[in-house]
This record gives structure tokens, sequence and C-alpha cells, in this order.
């Protein structure tokens, strides 16, 4: 098999060939035929989170490595383990990539993808900047038919983080006004998600007018350039007071300030990015303003099951998806860390 592999943290990915992996016991072997491209392989492929003040943690182990990242996977069975069940050889499946230990209770409860012993696919292990990938077991292979490939590959990561961030806001009331920070390519599947969630057309906040054109394209009801003087003055008036719920897919210092700063009393902030830094808040608005404030991180698989059939509904929309063959998917890291694309790429072989 062809793989594009990160030898050494920050480097350019490695082009290496080698003999396809044989499925063991219940393991099934896809065929690549697209896979997206995140902007947390931007993350792993530099090998650590920012968290602000100088500190960075490690985003993968070095053990990992030579690592083939790619979690945004859709592929056709081509093999399966001797134990294997539940699929056949030509079936076409998308990937639930969060895989965790399935011993734990944390996997018993169904949060596969809060484990402390991860096995996540373009992550721990190989994935889909390979044209072949391996996955343990067939449980992780949904049924997409209904859904337009390169969708259903963006739905693995970037529609789930969404889908799941969304639902932690939860129905809204006519009147109460929800806020998306963020117009890439999460931002853009949040906004094409969270009418169908939440029952209400999104205001976009960004700090890229072309982004938020985009947003705009995508469904919002409203859009907003954050690095604008009054805009928090601005979106507090115009939503009587402050939003209801709010869905940070930057993840930055000024980003999540930005967020606090128009949430109304009992508001929900939902923090999904991770491009890092840190904040402070003084403890008393806690109780004052009676906010909350959680973290969201991709998502379980029944909400990718979920998410799959509101796809077949017709209830989501697809983001801007453009295509690049897997040969460019290091050059596709660095793009997406320079801010060079709007929506999403899909890597086809």
């Amino acid at each position: 098999m062809l793989a594009y592999r990160i030898t050494q943290f920050g480097a350019p990915l490695a082009e290496m060939k080698e003999a396809n992996p044989a499925p063991k016991g219940t393991e099934v072997l896809l065929k690549m035929t697209g896979c997206g491209v995140c902007h947390s392989d931007v993350h792993i492929w530099e090998g650590h989170f920012d968290m602000g003040g100088g500190r960075k943690v490690p985003a993968v182990s070095s053990d990992t490595l030579p690592l083939a990242m790619g979690h945004e996977v859709a592929g056709e069975v081509v093999a399966v383990g001797p134990e294997a069940s539940g699929v056949k050889v030509g079936d076409r499946r998308v990937v639930y990539p969060w895989i965790g230990c399935g011993q734990c209770a944390t996997c018993k409860a169904g949060d596969e993808h809060l484990c402390n012993k991860p096995r996540q696919i373009g992550v721990n292990v190989d994935g889909g900047f390979a044209d072949h990938v391996l996955v343990p077991h067939a449980r992780y292979l949904l049924d997409y038919t209904g859904v337009e490939h390169d969708l259903a590959c963006t739905f693995a990561c970037s529609g789930l983080t969404a889908f799941s961030a969304l639902k932690k806001i939860g129905k809204l009331s006519e009147g109460q006004a929800l806020l998306i920070i963020g117009a890439g390519g999460v931002g853009l599947a949040g906004v094409k998600l969270a009418k169908a969630v939440t029952g209400v057309a999104p205001i976009v906040a960004d700090i890229d007018d072309k982004k938020l054109e985009l947003a705009k394209q995508a469904g919002a009801a409203d859009v907003i350039n954050s690095t604008a003087a009054d805009a928090v003055k601005r979106l507090v008036a115009q939503t009587g007071g402050g939003v209801a719920g709010a869905v940070d897919f930057v993840g930055a210092e000024s980003s999540t300030k930005f967020g606090t700063s128009v949430l109304r009393k009992g508001g929900k902030l939902v923090i999904v990015g991770l491009f890092g830094g840190s904040f402070t808040v003084p403890v008393p608005m806690f109780p004052f303003r009676s906010w909350t404030v959680q973290g969201s991180m991709t998502g379980r698989l029944d909400e990718l099951q979920e998410l799959l059939e509101l796809g077949r509904k017709g209830l989501v929309q697809s983001p801007p998806i453009s295509n690049r063959p897997l040969a460019q998917a290091g050059q596709t890291v660095e793009d997406l860390k320079a801010g060079r694309i709007l929506g999403r790429v899909v890597l086809h072989p």
C-alpha cells in the first residue's frame, strides 16, 4: 500500500510503499476511497497542543511514528479477519475513528471517544493518509447509503464534532439566539446542522470576511466580524441581552473571551476548538451570570449513526468540499495551517 507518514513532527510527510496489512481476528481491511483533512491533523503533525503561557503538551506520543494520519475515512471492504462478522468484501462504509480500549467503564458507557487508552484511527494508529486502512472491528464501520460519499467522510469528525457540540446546547426556544464562533470546516458543518439540532439558525462570528460570506451561504441567520470595535455591544443588543448558547469552534483565547462576553444570564458556552492558549474569567461571574462552560471532543458512535440518519433524510447540507489526490496530503495539512483552505478537503487515492 501507499502511505504518507509523519516520521518527524513538523517535517514533510514521507511517502512509503509497503505490504497491505493482513486482518486478524475481528479486524477489517478497507481500501480507502476518501479521507477528509481536519485541523486536528495540523496539531498531530506539529506534535503538540498550545496550552498558553508558553506551555505545550504532546498531541500524540512519538512512539506512534511513523504515523499515517487521517481520521475522516470512507472505504470499501477488501478483506476480513477470520472472526469478523457484519460486513463482507465489497461493502462501502464510513469509519467511526474514535475507538477506545473497549474494556473500561467509559467505553462500556458508550463514550469510547473519551477513553484514556485510545486506539483512534489516524491518531494513535494508522489512518486514511494511506490507501488501505485496518479497522479493529466491524461495529466501527457504518453504512452511509443515502449520503453523498465525500460528505459521509466529513461526518466522521467535523460533522460528528459539530453535531455532538450542538446537542450539548440542546433545543432553543423562540427568541433565544445561537452563536457559532469560527467558520472553518467544522464551524460550517455546525452552521449546516444548527437548525436541525437546536431549532434555530445561528449567528456566526469570525475574523475573516471571506469565511463569513461562506457562513451566509451555508444558512447563517446573521454574521459578525468579531474584531470590530463594537462587536460585543452590537451582538448583545441585537439578541436582547446576549445569546442563549454559543459554540466555539476555534478554541483560542480571543474566541473564548468573545463567547463569554456575549452570553446572556443562564447561557451555555461549548468549547470545541483546539487552537490553543488560555483565558481568565473572574470566578464570581459564574454564579452571577449562571453560565455553563463545557468542553466537547468529537462524539459517540451512536451520535454518528444519528447524524447519518439526518443525512439520509436530507436534513444535512454539505459544506464546501474540494478534492485533492492522496499525494497532496502533506501540502494540504500545510495549507490548512496557513489558512489557505475554505471549507473542507477530501483526499482521494
